[in-house]
């Protein structure tokens, strides 16, 4: 919804937010079952609900809440809280802020009485975290701390041991080493929010002493915005796939006109280095696992020949794919989506020229599209829309791109065969199959998250549920690893089911699509059923559940051999596989 896309107008929504929720519900913009957040404030908190339900309806995302009584959020969380546990938040926010410390330095302490300040305000929270986690067992957000409305020792006051800055600085610095150590445990960063709207406006008293408002009225839409990308990402709404136009886009001037030698990228006019900085911002995209792809008009060799230069940044090998002709733009996107497999709501695409935005907007459904106006604010409005906001950074993400380009390799590998399977033998591919552990919980929750084409219930998990179904004896987890003589496409399916009786219920199966038509499903079904045989069991359950993205998957079970059972008038579908007279299905993967 192009109201709540930034630059978004605060006022706006705080004013129209029934008007702006009605629409978002009548669009359909977010199906599924609602999560459940818990607000637990030092202040008060009803506007932050309200836009937060908002910006998280607008990512798929539907919502109930649980609001904390004004300031109690610590009773909330270290007594017993019989309305807060039959809610069964899926995330607990504690929303504090610089005026809910109450450990701030005097003139009057010493050095040792400020450390005995610092360790009593963090251990408050630790222990607060500590007892949420083993109560809950539900992702945790906490706000740190922006820095102080009014200094107690001037320009003294970041150095100065007594300083409240100092203090904040170093308290943030605590809670960011446990964010860091402990999963399903996040920061909320309203420290650099504050910095970003203006730490006068954001902390303007008038809100306190009036409302109790710790973030002023107009700040709101704005700290709500940044949570939500951060609860998006977490369940795995982040986008995927930076989709890019040329000229003027990733260098100035046109080149088929210009030609390379004379558009603007390097150093040696400002805008020529306004462009390279664009370019370099896209590297650490690139870098940390967010695919590259050109969408361009022109003619493919000339436009190439801009990454042929020695001065730019990006070069034709970082893009996983190209689409360099004269077509509609918005078909290349779909194009594009279908060839990476890949939905186009994964995409954002950037193109200077806003005739080229405004028809991908209306012709690619969830496709993200930033306004842009000059060259040298194109890194900001993709970061702070929040596009690309990592939950965490696994060593798959690092790997992504690259597994991407292997899979280009494959592909071309495969159109040189005419036998499908001699093909397959031709990957020399190996599986790593077993049971959840611990150096993979991060992923398998990424993946539970991501994945909607091939994901048979598009059930959702928290990397605490992971870590739960691991150490539970009444479930068999499984994850799936692929290596090819391309590369390692690291963890790619995953499956979990329930022991009920004799029976094992599946209740997720889901596989990266990178990995379609490799015979991987065949292997996770070999090796769920000896699982399954190992505990005694004799039948295996499945569920097909139909959604918008998942129907690819609508026939799965009936190719794998399990008998259908019934279904309803919504599509949902169940099926069983006996397993007493099983053979093994795959022929091609070594496990």
């Amino acid at each position: 919804m192009r109201e709540l896309e930034f630059p978004f107008n605060g006022e706006y929504i705080v004013t129209k937010k029934r008007a702006i929720k009605r629409q978002l519900l009548e669009s359909g913009a977010a199906s599924g079952t609602p999560k459940k957040i818990a607000i637990l404030g030092g202040s008060t908190t009803s506007h932050i609900k309200d836009c937060l339900e908002l910006f998280l309806l607008d990512k798929g995302i539907p919502c109930e809440f649980y609001e904390s009584e004004y300031n109690k959020y610590y009773e909330d969380l270290m007594f017993d809280n019989p309305e807060l546990k039959e809610f069964g938040p899926d995330v607990i926010f504690i929303h504090t802020t610089f005026r809910n410390l109450k450990n701030l330095p005097t003139l009057a302490d010493s050095k040792e009485d400020v450390a005995s300040k610092l360790d009593a305000e963090y251990k408050k929270f630790e222990t607060l975290w500590v007892r949420a986690k083993s109560v809950y067992g539900c992702v945790m957000i906490q706000n740190n701390f922006e820095l102080p409305y009014i200094r107690n020792l001037g320009s003294i006051d970041s150095t100065e041991y007594r300083g409240y800055i100092r203090f904040v600085n170093e308290l943030n610095a605590r809670f960011a080493a446990y964010a860091e150590n402990n999963e399903g445990f996040w920061l909320n960063d309203i420290n650099y929010a504050s910095a970003c709207f203006g730490l006068d406006k954001w902390a303007e008293p008038s809100y306190w002493q009036l409302y109790k408002y710790a973030v002023a009225l107009p700040a709101i839409p704005y700290m709500a915005f940044e949570l939500s990308n951060l609860i998006g990402s977490i369940f795995g709404k982040q986008k995927k796939v930076v989709c890019l136009d040329l000229d003027n886009t990733l260098w100035g001037g046109v080149i088929g006109d210009d030609g390379p030698e004379r558009i603007e990228i390097g150093q040696e006019t400002a805008l020529a280095e306004t462009y390279s900085e664009f370019q370099e911002y896209l590297k650490t995209l690139a870098a940390r696992g967010i695919l590259l792809t050109i969408n361009s008009k022109n003619e493919e060799d000339v436009a190439l020949k801009g990454f042929e230069r020695p001065d730019s940044v990006l070069k034709a090998s970082d893009f996983v794919a190209k689409k360099i002709n004269w077509n509609p733009k918005s078909e290349n996107l779909v194009k594009m989506a279908s060839e990476l497999n890949l939905l186009p709501e994964s995409f954002v695409f950037v193109d200077d020229n806003p005739a080229e935005r405004e028809i991908v907007r209306q012709q690619v459904k969830g496709c993200r599209v930033p306004e842009l106006t000059t060259p040298e604010t194109y890194a900001y409005m993709i970061d702070r829309s929040g596009y690309f906001n990592p939950a965490a950074i696994s060593e798959d993400d690092l790997k992504r791109v690259g597994m991407y380009l292997e899979n280009a390799k494959r592909l071309e590998l495969e159109e040189s065969f005419a036998d499908y399977g001699e093909y397959l033998k031709s990957l020399e591919m190996e599986g790593e199959i077993g049971p959840f552990k611990d150096i993979y919980f991060s992923r398998i929750a990424q993946l539970t998250n991501k994945s909607n084409q091939f994901n048979l219930t598009t059930k959702r998990f928290s990397e605490n549920d992971i870590i739960n179904m691991a150490s539970d004896a009444n479930r068999i987890t499984l994850y799936g690893k692929l290596i090819d003589k391309f590369g390692d496409n690291g963890v790619v399916s995953v499956v979990e089911g329930i022991i009920d009786g004799d029976t094992l219920d599946i209740e997720l199966w889901l596989m990266s699509c990178r990995v379609l038509k490799r015979d991987m499903e065949y292997a996770m079904l070999d090796k769920l059923v000896a699982a399954a045989k190992s505990r005694g069991l004799t039948k295996l359950t499945g569920h097909y559940y139909p959604t918008a993205k998942n129907k690819m998957v609508r026939e799965f079970y009936d190719g794998m051999g399990f008998t259908l059972v019934g279904e309803d008038a919504e599509g949902n579908r169940s099926y069983y596989l006996d397993i007493a007279d099983y053979e093994n299905k795959n022929r091609y993967i070594k496990c």
